[in-house]
């Protein structure tokens, strides 16, 4: 049943891009009663391997839901419409 899940879209930036295979946007479908911040950082490391290692730590990549940065350990629930933005450190100077 349609809503016994929730889809989101992920926009991916930077090097999140490169490592998902050079996609600047999907759109991912969770389970509704285990959709947040944890469960897509471990979905997003299944499907695309090479983000594994920045998805999964925290430290490393920032998430933006709905253009608000989310705090790392911060887990938040997610419903159907929401925009993840996958950050990750931006170096320079």
């Amino acid at each position: 049943m349609e809503d016994d899940f929730v889809t989101i879209k992920v926009l991916f930036f930077a090097s999140a891009r490169e490592a998902a295979g050079d996609i600047s946007s999907t759109d991912l479908t969770l389970p509704v009663n285990n959709a947040n911040t944890t469960t897509l950082r471990t979905k997003l490391a299944e499907i695309y391997p090479d983000l594994e290692s920045m998805v999964l730590d925290g430290d490393n990549l920032t998430l933006a839901l709905n253009e608000e940065y989310v705090m790392a350990g911060q887990i938040i629930d997610l419903k159907s419409g929401d925009t993840v933005a996958l950050i990750p450190p931006i170096s320079g100077g």
